[in-house]
C-alpha cells in the first residue's frame, strides 16, 4: 500500500510538473550536455505545447500549491532565502497562501476528547464546530470554558506526520538530485533548506512547543504597552491541542478599520521595530513567523496602539556572541565602517579565517555605498542585509540558521511598517535603542552580572582542570592494555594465591601448634594468599 502511495505521489508531481512546465525552468539552469540531451528522451517535450504568459517565478508558485500543504510550506520557507534566489521567483513565492479546506469537524472533536480525555461537553461549556481559520498543520474553533473564559482551540490535522514524511522524501530527492547535476543547485543549498524546513515542520507538529513558545513570549512582555501575547491554558494542552485565550483585534493589514478608529499610524509602526529590537537584543527571543496574518492590533487604546501576536510555532534566538557581532555590525554599517564590518564578520566565524579583509571590505563597500546615496526612509534594511548575505557568500560565508530567521523577521517587519507609515525610518527608531542595549552590555551592573556568572562556573572550570592535569600526567592511563599483556580477571595472580592458601593449610595442619614460631611460614602463606585472591 505504500508503495502504491508513493508511485501515486510521483505521478501526481509529474503532472504539475508537465502542466506548469517547470522543466524548462531547470534546463535553464547550467548543467552537463549529456543530461540537457537526454531531456529529449521526455515524451512530454515533443509535444507541441502554446508559449506561457506566466513568468518562471509564477510557474513555480502555482506548481507548489498545487502540489498541496506541504510543498506551500516549503515554498514559503525558500521565499525567505532572499540572499539565495533570483529577485522573481523570490517575490512569486513570498505571494504563497495557506489556502486549506477544514477537516471534519466531528474528527476534531474526536481528536480533542481523545487527547483530553474527556467528553467536550466536559471540558468547554460551549465549542464550536465550525472552524474559526484552516492552515496545513491544524485549525483553530472558538470555545468557552466552564469558568467563563472565551479561549481558542487549536487542534493538528489527523493522520499528517505520514503525508508530511512521504512529501520531505520527495523533496529530499529532488534537491539531492538537483544539487547532484547542478552548481547554481549546490550554490543554493537546496538540501539543508530542505532540512532546515523538514525540522521546521515537525516542530509545529508539536503543540506544547509552541505553547511554550507562547508563555515564554508573554513572560517577556508582562505588562508592556507594545506587544500582547494571549494566556495559555496549560491544564489543556496536549501534543495535538493547544488551547489559548481568544484574543479581538484588528487585522494589521486592515487599513480601513484601523483608520476608522483613528490609530497613530506612525506610533504603530515604529512600535513594531522596537518589538524586533527588544526581542532580538533584550531577550535573545524572538517571534520568527511575523507575517501579516499573525498579527493583529488592540481596539483599546488606538492613540497609544498596541500589537497582538498569535501562532508562536516558529520562533529564533541568538547567542550573547551573535548578539553582540549583530549590533557592531549594524552601527558599523551605518557609520559606513566597511574594514569593521569586514573584520566582524571574520572574527565572529561566519566567514572563514582565511578571509582577505581588504578584498572582502572592497566586496561590502561596492554593495552598499550606493544603497546608502539614498534617504535613509527611502533604504531597506532588511534588503541591506539579503545583498550582504549575497556578498558574503560569494566568500564562502557558511549558512547561519539563526540569521535566516532573523532575516525573515526583519523583512516582515520592516515591509509591514511602510505598509503602516511609508515615511518610516527604521534605523532612526531603532538606533536609540540598540545603542542604549550596547551601552548597557558594558555598564558596571551588566560587568558584575558577567563576573558572578563565571564565578558560578569556577568549581567546574576546577574539575575540568583537575581531570586535564591528570590526563597529561598519566596520558595512557585509560588506553586497554595490549593483546599480549591483558590478562583477564587476573587469574595468574589469583592462581598463585590459591596456591598460597593450599600451602599454607597444609604447613598448618603439620605443625603442632598454630602459635608456636614454627608456624610463622604457614601464617604468612595464609595471609598473602588471601590477600592476593581477595584484592582487585
Amino acid at each position: 500500500m505504500k508503495l502504491f502511495a508513493a508511485a501515486a505521489r510521483l505521478f501526481r508531481i509529474l503532472l504539475v510538473v508537465i502542466r506548469y512546465r517547470l522543466d524548462d525552468i531547470l534546463l535553464d539552469l547550467p548543467m552537463p550536455f549529456w543530461l540537457r540531451a537526454s531531456s529529449y528522451l521526455l515524451p512530454w517535450r515533443w509535444i507541441p505545447r502554446r508559449h506561457s504568459a506566466l513568468s518562471r517565478g509564477a510557474r513555480l508558485r502555482l506548481a507548489l500549491e498545487g502540489l498541496g500543504p506541504i510543498f506551500i510550506k516549503f515554498g514559503q520557507i525558500l521565499s525567505t532565502r532572499r540572499d539565495l534566489l533570483p529577485p522573481d521567483i523570490a517575490e512569486e513565492l513570498a505571494m504563497l497562501q495557506d489556502r486549506v479546506p477544514p477537516f471534519d469537524s466531528a474528527v476534531a472533536t474526536a481528536l480533542i476528547e481523545q487527547q483530553l480525555g474527556a467528553p467536550i461537553d466536559k471540558l468547554f461549556a460551549r465549542f464550536d464546530t465550525k472552524p474559526l481559520a484552516s492552515a496545513s498543520v491544524a485549525q483553530v474553533h472558538a470555545a468557552r470554558l466552564h469558568t467563563g473564559e472565551e479561549v481558542i482551540v487549536k487542534v493538528v490535522r489527523p493522520n499528517l506526520r505520514p503525508v508530511i514524511s512521504q512529501d520531505l522524501a520527495w523533496l529530499f530527492l529532488l534537491a539531492r538530485s538537483a544539487e547532484r547535476l547542478s552548481a547554481d543547485a549546490r550554490r543554493l543549498h537546496l538540501v539543508e533548506v530542505v532540512d532546515d524546513y523538514a525540522k521546521t515542520i515537525y516542530d509545529e507538529l508539536d503543540l506544547l512547543r509552541e505553547a511554550a513558545n507562547a508563555s515564554q513570549l508573554r513572560r517577556n512582555f508582562e505588562g508592556s504597552r507594545l506587544l500582547y501575547v494571549p494566556q495559555v491554558y496549560w491544564d489543556y494542552c496536549r501534543p495535538q491541542v493547544l488551547v489559548m485565550e481568544r484574543i479581538y483585534g484588528v487585522p494589521v493589514t486592515d487599513m480601513a478599520a484601523l483608520k476608522r478608529q483613528n490609530t497613530d499610524m506612525r506610533q504603530l509602526a515604529e512600535r513594531g521595530v522596537e518589538i524586533f529590537f527588544t526581542q532580538v537584543f533584550r531577550d535573545s527571543f524572538f517571534h520568527a513567523d511575523m507575517h501579516p496574518g499573525n498579527i493583529f492590533v488592540s481596539t483599546r487604546e488606538p492613540w497609544s496602539p498596541q500589537y497582538i501576536a498569535v501562532d508562536f510555532g516558529i520562533v529564533g534566538s541568538l547567542t550573547p556572541e551573535d548578539q553582540d557581532y549583530l549590533a557592531r555590525n549594524l552601527v558599523a554599517f551605518f557609520k559606513r565602517d566597511y574594514r569593521k564590518v569586514a573584520q566582524l564578520h571574520i572574527d565572529s566565524g561566519w566567514v572563514p579565517a582565511e578571509t582577505k579583509v581588504n578584498e572582502f571590505e572592497a566586496a561590502i563597500r561596492t554593495v552598499c555605498e550606493p544603497i546608502f546615496e539614498k534617504p535613509l526612509k527611502d533604504i531597506s534594511f532588511g534588503q541591506l542585509l539579503v545583498r550582504l548575505f549575497q556578498v558574503a557568500r560569494r566568500f564562502n560565508m557558511e549558512v547561519q540558521p539563526q540569521l535566516v530567521l532573523l532575516q525573515k523577521t526583519l523583512l516582515n517587519i520592516e515591509g509591514l511598517g511602510r505598509e503602516l507609515y511609508p515615511e518610516l525610518d527604521l534605523w532612526t527608531t531603532g538606533q536609540p535603542y540598540l545603542e542604549r542595549w550596547m551601552r548597557e552590555r558594558m555598564s558596571p551592573k551588566q560587568v558584575l552580572k558577567n563576573v558572578q556568572a563565571q564565578v558560578e562556573q569556577l568549581p567546574h572550570l576546577a574539575n575540568m582542570t583537575r581531570e586535564l592535569l591528570e590526563r597529561m600526567s598519566h596520558p595512557h592511563a585509560d588506553n586497554p592494555p595490549p593483546p599480549w599483556q591483558h590478562h583477564p580477571r587476573g587469574w595468574p595472580l589469583r592462581l598463585l594465591g590459591a596456591l598460597l592458601l593450599g600451602g599454607g593449610a597444609v604447613l598448618a595442619a603439620e605443625a603442632a601448634t598454630l602459635t608456636a614460631v614454627a608456624a610463622w611460614p604457614a601464617w604468612l602463606m595464609l595471609v598473602a594468599g588471601t590477600y592476593i585472591v581477595v584484592r582487585r
